[in-house]
């Protein structure tokens, strides 16, 4: 009876095996996962209420709270990626009507903004032109204007290689009574951050950049000021999923008993551990100097070859991911497929403001190395003489 009903064939291509190319990822992300985070993901699944999984969870935690340079016990990883990481931190600090200030120079504050006017925010927004960063005056003359308690800004803009200064912002914040946000996806590991030092309330970072593990799972951290806040919340966060009260208490911050939430990621929750071991083992200033070096060595290999680099200013590239300018005479698409065809190397075109202006190159964790600057400007070489406009 039951096959009788079937109208629906097994697909062909299912019934063939997974086939998957080695390439290497020079990208703004992910980044390629070394095999010793490979094999943490391939673990045998367990529950995600197992004894030993919540002692994966507390590790994952401890190497967040090194990361990041905070005590801060509200630390975790939202079961999500980056995305995720940046709604969990909205929908949690935000209520509708309260007043935010988002410092726009890319994409990123851009979808911070776009969020939080779903929430039901007020939503400020201050433009800077892609390829600059906010100045403390620029950010004490916005929360004067606007009074926000919460403002957003970017450490890693990675749609546009820029990476923002940060010391002063959060005792300027505090200041005018409002809480730091800071978007940490693309820089955490490659450039130095101290978020107690620096009082960022809240920050957030990726599992697939510098930590090396496949996406899928976003180190935050929040506050006591932050936490404060949730606790005076008029309304419960609009997302269950991401309702930092379950949450704190799934991952064991609220010193209640952990209770059932959701089912959590947990291979990916094994291979984050991995990646966050890793950089506990290479030390903070030893992957901060190796990101920057090797980001030197790749800025000035492009202009030798002539190309222009995007950020102007060489405190102001982000050491993770650097852009620059697509040369007259060639289209970036042309470029990027050379080098996936014909190197087997995955780099980037432009992002939101920067689509079609610059390529983008990423360097992160282990794929951060001098060898691979020298095969990335060795491709970009072979693309340059082969992929101008007037020999195709």
């Amino acid at each position: 009876m039951a096959t009788s009903l079937l109208r629906v064939a097994p697909p062909e291509e299912l019934l063939r095996p997974l086939a998957v190319p080695e390439r290497l990822l020079l990208g703004p992300g992910p980044s390629n996962v070394p095999h010793r985070i490979r094999a943490a993901g391939g673990r045998q699944l367990l529950g995600h209420m197992h004894p030993e999984v919540l002692q994966v969870m507390d590790e994952i935690k401890a190497g967040i709270q090194y990361a990041f340079q905070t005590r801060n016990r509200l630390t975790l990883a939202i079961s999500g990626s980056g995305h995720c990481a940046m709604e969990a931190a909205l929908f949690n600090l935000l209520e509708q009507g309260d007043p935010m200030l988002v410092a726009t120079n890319g994409i990123w504050g851009q979808r911070a903004a776009d969020i939080a006017r779903r929430l039901g925010a007020n939503v400020y927004e201050m433009v800077k032109p892609s390829g600059k960063y906010f100045t403390p005056q620029d950010i004490e003359q916005g929360l004067v204007q606007h009074k926000p308690l919460v403002l957003f800004i970017t450490h890693g803009e990675s749609s546009t290689g820029v990476l923002q200064p940060l010391e002063g912002l959060g005792k300027l914040c505090h200041r005018h009574g409002c809480l730091l946000l800071v978007d940490a996806v693309a820089s955490l590991g490659g450039a130095p951050i101290f978020m107690d030092h620096q009082e960022i309330d809240v920050l957030y970072s990726g599992s697939q950049k510098v930590l090396n593990a496949p996406p899928g799972s976003a180190p935050i951290s929040f506050s006591e000021r932050a936490r404060e806040k949730l606790l005076r919340r008029k309304t419960k966060p609009p997302s269950f999923y991401l309702d930092m009260g379950w949450l704190a208490n799934y991952w064991g911050c609220d010193g209640e008993p952990r209770r059932y939430h959701h089912t959590a990621p947990i291979n990916s929750f094994f291979s984050l551990r991995e990646g966050l071991a890793m950089l506990a083992e290479l030390g903070l200033e030893s992957s901060w100097e190796r990101h920057r070096a090797n980001c030197t060595q790749l800025c000035q290999g492009l202009l030798d070859m002539g190309l222009q680099l995007f950020v102007e200013e060489e405190k102001a590239r982000l050491p993770t991911v650097t852009t620059v300018r697509v040369p007259e005479g060639y289209d970036w698409k042309d470029i990027t497929a050379f080098l996936m065809d014909n190197h087997g190397m995955e780099i980037a075109g432009g992002l939101g403001p920067t689509v079609g202006k610059v390529l983008r190159i990423g360097l992160m964790g282990c794929n951060s190395t001098s060898g691979n600057v020298d095969r990335v400007l060795g491709a970009l070489q072979d693309a340059l003489k082969r992929c101008h406009r007037s020999r195709l």
